[in-house]
């Protein structure tokens, strides 16, 4: 199988262009045209992870983090940075990281933890902007039905749940086609009045270069007027951490046993214990104290997540209960998600599930 295969279907779940503009998500080491024949599938790359794809003949590593944040200016081997990007050339074995675009879809690092957890009913925390963009066009009125179709099929007018969505507005367009054009409708040098639907639709970002596609090959005008706006509303299901509710309320210290047990986690940081019930919980997947004041602001009873700092917890004020289940707890079911999505996708792909625990943190009980 080409690596570009793999990579496509990864980038279908989890845009590139939904990942935050620190992170490097994507192919960091690798031809997208060549064969891999195994992957490797775990949280961190580290020389022990490229060891291990040695070892298995796996030639493609795919992590949740990048090794690679910023620019490289040598490979001396100097930082382990360094030696796991030469280990991985030496040994023609692809690198690939799925981050914060994974983050940030509904089915991704904190949707797992939502279905570990139980909860039901779950949607986005902090829904994303910047994502969509609209697409207004004119057609004549006879070939609307035609182009507005294509639109669809490429992508356009899906909103949440709902399909096929455009408006349409009748109206009259004018045009006075010049010396060696080919129009569609109308005389050389005579101005041509022309009923037209003015269609009016949205699309995702990543999906322009189809839509647009879609817009030039089934438009009949030789130049087809249109206009594309980007757009403030956020998307719904695209965004940071993930909020729902329990099937049963529980008492607190109940609850954390409930996190502990299903998280497979050694240790809770956590606020005061407050005296109502656990039903509604955030959760967001590694570093998510940014998200605290969306929690309480969802009414969120308590909020899992990592790597919360000492001050950070005050900001709590006994409106929500703070659990710091630890960044890497909070992510270890990515690799299984990963391959679970990757084997359905994949049948008949080799992809195996690292044996190594990555965390850097070590805990004295």
């Amino acid at each position: 199988m080409k690596l570009v295969s793999i990579t496509n279907y990864l980038e279908s779940l989890a845009p590139l262009n939904y990942q935050e503009d620190y992170d490097n998500s994507g192919l960091i080491v690798g031809n997208p045209n060549d064969e891999v024949n195994a992957a490797l599938v775990a949280l961190d790359c580290t020389e022990q992870i490229v060891d291990e794809a040695v070892a298995k003949g796996c030639d493609l590593i795919i992590t949740h983090h990048p090794i690679v944040f910023k620019g490289l200016k040598r490979f001396n081997g100097k930082t382990y940075v360094e030696r796991v990007v030469q280990k991985a050339i030496k040994n023609n074995i692809a690198l690939y990281a799925i981050h914060t675009n994974l983050d940030h879809v509904a089915n991704g690092v904190s949707g797992e933890i939502c279905k570990r957890l139980g909860l039901q009913n779950a949607k986005v925390l902090s829904p994303k902007g910047d994502i969509l963009k609209k697409l207004v066009t004119f057609c004549p009125t006879e070939n609307a039905d035609q182009l507005r179709n294509a639109l669809f099929a490429a992508g356009a007018g899906n909103i949440s749940n709902y399909s096929d969505c455009s408006f349409n507005a009748e109206g009259t367009g004018t045009f006075k086609a010049g010396e060696g054009t080919n129009p569609f409708v109308g005389e050389h040098g005579v101005m041509h009045r022309e009923a037209e639907i003015r269609i009016e639709t949205i699309f995702k970002k990543q999906d322009e270069r189809k839509i647009l596609l879609a817009l030039l090959e089934n438009h009949p005008y030789e130049e087809v007027a249109y206009d594309i706006y980007s757009l403030e509303n956020k998307l719904n299901d695209v965004g940071a951490g993930m909020i729902g509710w329990l099937p049963q309320e529980m008492e607190a210290s109940e609850f954390l046993y409930h996190v502990k047990n299903r998280m497979q986690t050694k240790v809770i940081r956590h606020t005061n214990l407050l005296a109502k019930k656990i039903k509604k919980v955030a959760v967001c997947g590694g570093a998510g104290s940014f998200l605290l004041k969306q929690a309480i602001a969802a009414g969120a009873d308590a909020f899992i997540t990592g790597d919360f700092k000492y001050h950070e917890f005050f900001d709590a004020e006994d409106k929500t209960i703070i659990c710091d289940i630890g960044h890497y707890e909070s992510e270890q079911f990515t690799s299984n998600l990963l391959i679970d999505n990757i084997q359905e996708k994949f049948p008949n792909f080799a992809i195996r599930l690292t044996e190594h625990n990555t965390n850097p943190i070590n805990y004295f009980i």
